[in-house]
């Protein structure tokens, strides 16, 4: 292994920065919960992530409560404003909302997501909570990674002045190690930290979020900040080989991985071994079926009916696992090639609750827009939005788009023994199930489960047609019968982005240990003690 398992019994967080985890960990040490918590790390990669996350866009909570040992869903996704509409898009002939526009804010969800969960179940102010993230914001050190992300968009960061007077100080990209200064989200955070939810969703915030997309031609407006809410309700769940997968309800994208194990159970994965053409074929396959179950299937549930208790049962699994050929690769093709950059932490509380967590502003910056005077870059999540009026994820007014969020909780009857998520859109289902298999099925520990060689199908790199992306680390012969099952194999650098950033923390309640892994292809690193 590259990293170590990093082991605690009184609390542990794997987060995809290390001053992220640690914010988390001193909040646990401080008495507080893992909700506090986790509103302390979503706040410090706010700062040290803004690429992937931040205030300006959406966030999903999975909350165990050791308590009452229920497992909870708490949405923090935004909807469309009430403005936009395909009519708009056909006039003006396009067939795509662009990801780098306006066009594609939509309402930031997760100012109102972390307050909700505070109120509910948090004990500690918000002003303690964002303490470390304002630090930071005053200046921290730039790491390898955001200073290659930076490098890599200068040219969407350059086209808006506010954007680039923060992250192209001078007019250059910053270097690994060089302070980078966020004095206005820093502002920002002390508001919040005084105020609340009501001074972004209704306050200065909320006018120099809208006065800043209406400038460059979007629709958000006031009425759609002050109407927004979050939404309580109940986790998607699946059994598998004795346990219990949760993940997020739609509008995410979690369905997508449960459908993708309700397929693998019928197959005898552990005989077929690791990482063995046929056991990574039989994956593959059921990934494609899943996806196309989730882009016939999946939104905004206010706005379509989906069919879950349909989806999950095991009948239906049955039937749609006699559609993999043992021999051949299907011709389905891949959905959205739009890439996003998303992260996840886990943390779990010395009580034993639990959030998993994804967070994201969907593209790397965004939108690339800044709102003035704030520091909040805003998201470009209404990118995902189809502009087919009979699809089910069409553009339409006050609708939540299907979003690639996703994050997971496995239950051993009623108590947890995995925690886990990934960043990497729509490889988010993928890496659940390879990461997820390899610890259910193989027994591997939860940082060899996520170091392992991953792949990642669909059009991981660009246009063009959907290919098996692998990272060069499998096997070559495995790589050629792979090609010889007719895969469309493409080869990937060893830790590659494009398979995703994943985090996990395992629970041991026999020895009361708690045991957790981050993925050494991004900055993250568990913590605990």
């Amino acid at each position: 292994m590259y990293r170590p398992i990093v082991m605690g019994t009184n609390g542990m967080v794997a987060a995809a920065h290390p001053l992220a985890s640690l914010a988390g960990v001193n909040i646990l040490k401080r008495g507080g919960n893992a909700i506090d918590a986790a509103i302390a790390i979503n706040a410090v990669l706010n700062v040290t992530q803004p690429h992937m996350c931040g205030i300006g866009g959406d966030l999903f909570y999975l909350i165990y409560l050791a308590r009452t040992r229920e497992v909870i869903f708490l949405n923090g996704s935004g909807r469309a404003p009430r403005r936009a509409s395909l009519e708009f898009f056909r006039e003006k002939r396009m067939v795509k909302i662009p990801p780098r526009s306006a066009y594609a804010v939509t309402v930031p969800g997760c100012v109102a997501a972390w307050e909700d969960a505070r109120e509910r179940y948090g004990t500690m102010p918000l002003a303690d909570l964002l303490a470390e993230a304002i630090t930071y914001a005053e200046g921290h050190p730039v790491s390898h990674k955001l200073a290659w992300y930076i490098t890599e968009h200068r040219e969407v960061l350059s086209r808006y002045p506010d954007t680039a007077a923060i992250f192209l100080p001078g007019g250059r990209p910053p270097r690994p190690g060089d302070i980078l200064r966020q004095d206005d989200l820093a502002a920002t955070f002390r508001l919040l930290a005084r105020e609340g939810k009501a001074a972004f969703y209704q306050g200065p915030i909320a006018e120099a979020i809208t006065r800043t997309v209406q400038e460059e031609g979007g629709f958000l407006a006031l009425e759609d900040l002050a109407g927004h809410t979050s939404t309580w309700g109940q986790p998607v769940a699946t059994t598998y080989r004795g346990y219990t997968i949760y993940e997020t309800a739609p509008n995410s994208q979690g369905l997508t991985a449960l459908l993708e194990f309700n397929l693998v159970e019928g197959f005898d994965l552990k005989a077929m071994g690791l990482d063995t053409s046929t056991y990574i074929h039989h994956l593959v396959e059921a990934k494609k079926l899943a996806f196309a179950d989730r882009d016939a299937y999946i939104s905004d549930p206010d706005f379509v009916q989906i069919p879950i208790d349909h989806l999950l049962s095991k009948d239906y699994a049955a039937k749609r696992r006699r559609l993999i050929d043992p021999q051949q690769a299907m011709e389905i093709a891949a959905g959205s090639q739009l890439r996003g950059d998303t992260t996840y932490f886990a943390v779990v509380d010395r009580e034993g609750n639990i959030v998993s967590c994804i967070q994201s502003i969907y593209f790397p910056f965004g939108s690339g827009l800044v709102a003035r005077g704030t520091g909040i870059l805003l998201q470009s999540r209404g990118a995902y939005f189809s502009l087919d009026p009979s699809h089910p994820n069409c553009l339409s007014p006050g609708k939540r788009t299907l979003h690639t969020l996703m994050a997971a909780i496995i239950t051993k009857g009623d108590k947890p023994c995995l925690v886990f998520g990934t960043m990497g859109a729509d490889g988010q289902p993928q890496t659940h199930l390879q990461v997820i298999s390899r610890f259910l099925d193989f027994g591997c520990n939860i940082q060899e489960a996520i170091e392992a060689p991953r792949w990642i199908h669909g059009r991981a790199l660009g246009d063009g047609p959907p290919s098996l992306n692998l990272e060069n680390r499998f096997d070559p012969t495995v790589i050629e019968d792979l090609r010889r099952l007719g895969h469309k194999v493409t080869l990937l650098p060893a830790w590659s982005n494009e398979t995703g950033h994943a985090q996990g923390i395992v629970i041991d309640y026999q020895r009361g240990v708690l045991m957790g892994g981050a993925d050494p292809r991004g900055d993250g690193y568990a913590l605990g003690w």
